[in-house]
Formats: structure tokens, C-alpha cells, sequence
């Protein structure tokens, strides 16, 4: 075992049960074992989980403000900037494309919908009218309502309804008007450094509930649709946890590689914001750490602050899977044929339209409604299908997102020269060494 951090001994070390992923890891179980064996009783467990992401979710945009304003101002290169975010945007648009192929690949191959022969008419009416605002959100996606949504009302709306994107913009426009103000922006700027250590206080202080959030979370979820909600969709939920498995492991896999690092000592860094995610379903509760996380391996805080919150937009590389994979699966499964073109251009489509959805509440839902309407044949009504299973795909398209970014950002640090394969594998070493024997 590798020897721990200078001035710590194995006898400093935390017990395995004082260790948040653990903890977490339990509480997932017993919340799995009280939605099976009593369902009702976890049905009533939902507010533990949602109080839990709601807590997070108060936190995420001053966090997110505080970051990037710190990060860019202090690097007052605009032509660095620059180039961190057009490479950024030219990573995002290859890896999300990969992930699309990827699907489609994997659903052609398994045929999960092949003689599911549904007739949409058939489905329950109350999935079916679950479905509809989703759709009707859907066929509104376009160019301009997604530029009209990154623009906040007020400067602090964007804090308000805790839009990712909105607050990036905000904190863009202020970082570049600090470097604009020069000497005179240098106390703001050590301002609002402190305030960030403020607010991460805060976090670490909530992150300390992520065990009952995970519990209540879990217990609802299973409580609610229970394992019978799987039925035979679940080879499109087995197909999908491979898929992702595989694009994690061998693509993601294969990029950290050339940028010299191991993705499964990656994985091990960022366990306890996996397991969050995993817990709650929502990739949000993970940002806080994923922010302190990437800063901690060595990435400039300019760069984490740009790539970390627009891959939570731009980069869903599991929301990408699955879109794919659902959209062709509905297909088979109400017995409407798509040609190569059909899958070309609904491949087309859902590049466009998963960005168009950036920040919009069940996005997932929505992208793929707005997908299914540019596919001539696929009836839309044919998403309820999936109502009963999305929670247990959520965690997936959740993970999957996380992991892409977290790698995203490396791979810019590691293109900006920001940090080399010796470092990132010295930092990714320090988190065994802290292991409990």
C-alpha cells in the first residue's frame, strides 16, 4: 500500500464506517430492501430524497458563480479563454457524437424491441397523459427559445431557479468585466474567493445528509414502480447500463489513456460523487465535489469553471446513450421501420435537440419527444412506455454524464499544458493512500 499523506498516520484514518461512499453504499441497500418489503412505507420516504436535492440545488449556483468568476478573472488572458472554450466545444461535439453511434450501434445489434409489438392505443392512459407536456415541450424546442432561456430576467434569477446555464452566463459577463477593471477589481475578485470557501463549507456540511437523502431516494423509487415496473424492458435497461458501461470503459477509456491516466484509478477518485449520484438520480448533488475534485488534481480553476458546467449543458454523453437506444427500441417496439436515412437523421436530430433542451426540467423526457417528432412514423404517445422505467435509467444517464465530464475537463487541463501524466497520477495515488487498512 502506498504510503499516506505527509503528517498522517493509519491510526488518523477514518473507520470504514465513518466513510462517506460506505455510508452512502448502505443506505442505497436499506432503501432498496424498504421499497421492496414495504412499498407503501417508502412511497412516504420521498421528501427525505427531495429535501436532500433541494439543499444541494441551493447551493449549486452560487458555487458555480463564485468558481468560474474566481477561475477566469484571475487568468485575465482572453485569448486563453479563448482557446480553453473552443476546444472545449470541439470535445464535447466529438465524444457526444461517439456516444450516439454507440447507441444506435448497441440497439441495432440487441433488437430489445424486437416483437414487443405494442400498439400505442394500448398503453395506460394515465402514462400516455404523463407524456404529453413532455411532447408538447418538445415540439416547442428550437434555436431561439434555447437562446431566450440561457438569458435570466435579473441578475440574481438566475440564482433563483438555479439554472446552470444562466448563472454561467452571469458569471461570464461579471469575470470579464473584473479582468476589465483591472487593479481596481482585485479586492472583488479575493472577495469572492472567500465566499466560495463560504459556500463549499456549506456543502460539506449538507453532503453529510447524503446517506438519508440516498435512502429516501432509493426507497421511493423502488417503492413506487418496484421491480415488476421492469418487465420485458428490461433488456433495454440491460442493454443500456452496457452500452454506458462500454463507453465509459473503452472510449472514455481509451482518451484517458493517450492523456496518461487510468480511467478506473479516475473512477476510484471520484467514488463518493458516483455513489451521490447513484443514490439520488440526479447528477447535480455531484457538482459541488466534482468542482473541488478537478481543482484538487491539478486543473486550473479557469478551465474547471468553464468545461465542469457547460458539459452539465453540452456534454450528457448518457443522456446521448440513451436517446439513441430509446428512440430505436420504441421503434421496434410498435413495429415502424426506419431505414439507414431515418437513423441518420434522427442521429442528426438528437445531437441538435439534446443541446436545446440544456436546463429545461425532465430533459431527458423532452429531447426525446422532440427526436421522436422529426422520425416520420414513431408515435410520440409511445414514450409512456418508458415512464415506468426511467428512474431506473436515470441513475445511469447521470453517472455516465459525470464520469464524461470529469474526463473532459483532464483532457482540456492536459491539451492547455495545465498539468502532466506524473502529477495527475501522483494525485490520483494520494486518494488510496488515505484508505482505511
Amino acid at each position: 500500500m502506498p504510503p499516506p499523506f505527509p503528517g498522517t498516520s493509519p491510526a488518523g484514518r477514518k473507520p470504514w464506517y465513518g466513510i462517506l461512499y460506505i455510508q452512502v453504499l448502505i443506505a442505497v441497500g436499506l432503501g432498496i430492501a424498504v421499497g421492496h418489503f414495504w412499498p407503501d412505507t417508502g412511497k412516504t420516504l420521498k421528501p427525505l430524497g427531495d429535501a436532500f436535492i433541494n439543499l444541494v440545488r441551493m447551493i449549486i449556483a452560487p458555487i458555480v458563480f463564485c468558481t468560474v468568476v474566481h477561475g477566469i478573472a484571475s487568468v485575465s488572458d482572453m485569448k486563453k479563454l479563448g482557446r480553453i472554450g473552443g476546444k472545449t466545444l470541439i470535445y464535447f461535439f466529438v465524444v457526444s457524437t461517439f456516444a450516439l453511434v454507440l447507441g444506435l450501434i448497441v440497439v441495432n445489434v440487441m433488437k430489445p424491441g424486437a416483437g414487443f409489438n405494442i400498439d400505442p392505443r394500448s398503453l395506460d392512459p394515465k402514462a400516455v397523459e404523463a407524456t404529453k407536456d413532455y411532447a408538447a415541450k418538445g415540439h416547442s424546442l428550437n434555436a431561439v427559445d434555447f437562446l431566450m432561456r440561457i438569458v435570466p430576467v435579473s441578475f440574481f434569477d438566475a440564482f433563483a431557479k438555479g439554472d446552470i446555464l444562466q448563472t454561467l452566463l452571469v458569471a461570464l459577463l461579471s469575470a470579464f468585466s473584473l479582468i476589465a477593471l483591472g487593479a481596481r477589481g482585485e479586492s472583488i475578485i479575493r472577495a469572492i474567493d472567500v465566499a466560495s470557501g463560504m459556500f463549499f463549507g456549506i456543502m460539506n456540511i449538507i453532503v453529510k445528509a447524503a446517506p438519508v437523502g440516498a435512502f429516501g431516494a432509493m426507497a421511493f423509487t423502488v417503492g413506487s414502480y418496484g421491480w415488476n415496473s421492469l418487465g420485458k424492458l428490461a433488456q433495454l435497461m440491460a442493454g443500456f447500463y452496457i452500452t454506458s458501461a462500454l463507453f465509459v470503459l473503452i472510449v472514455l477509456g481509451s482518451i484517458a489513456r493517450m492523456a496518461g491516466f487510468s480511467i478506473f484509478r479516475f473512477l476510484y477518485y471520484i467514488k463518493d460523487e458516483l455513489l451521490l449520484v447513484l443514490g439520488t438520480s440526479s447528477s447535480e448533488t455531484a457538482l459541488p465535489g466534482i468542482l473541488q475534485k478537478m481543482q484538487a488534481l491539478g486543473c486550473a480553476p479557469a478551465t474547471v469553471g468553464l468545461v465542469i458546467p457547460t458539459g452539465y449543458s453540452f456534454n450528457l454523453d448518457g443522456t446521448n446513450i440513451y436517446m439513441s437506444m430509446a428512440a430505436i427500441f420504441l421503434a421496434q417496439a410498435t413495429n415502424t421501420p426506419l431505414d439507414l436515412t431515418h437513423q441518420v437523421t434522427l442521429l442528426l436530430v438528437a445531437m441538435l435537440s439534446s443541446k436545446g433542451a440544456s436546463g429545461v426540467t425532465g430533459a431527458g423526457f423532452i429531447v426525446l419527444c422532440a427526436t421522436l417528432s422529426a422520425v416520420p412514423g414513431i408515435p410520440v404517445e409511445s414514450v409512456a412506455l418508458l415512464v415506468g422505467i426511467d428512474r431506473f435509467m436515470s441513475e445511469c444517464r447521470s453517472i455516465t454524464n459525470l464520469i464524461g465530464n470529469g474526463v473532459a475537463t483532464i483532457i482540456i487541463s492536459r491539451l492547455e499544458n495545465e498539468i502532466t501524466p506524473d502529477q495527475l497520477q501522483a494525485a490520483l495515488q494520494r486518494e488510496i493512500a488515505l484508505e482505511p487498512a
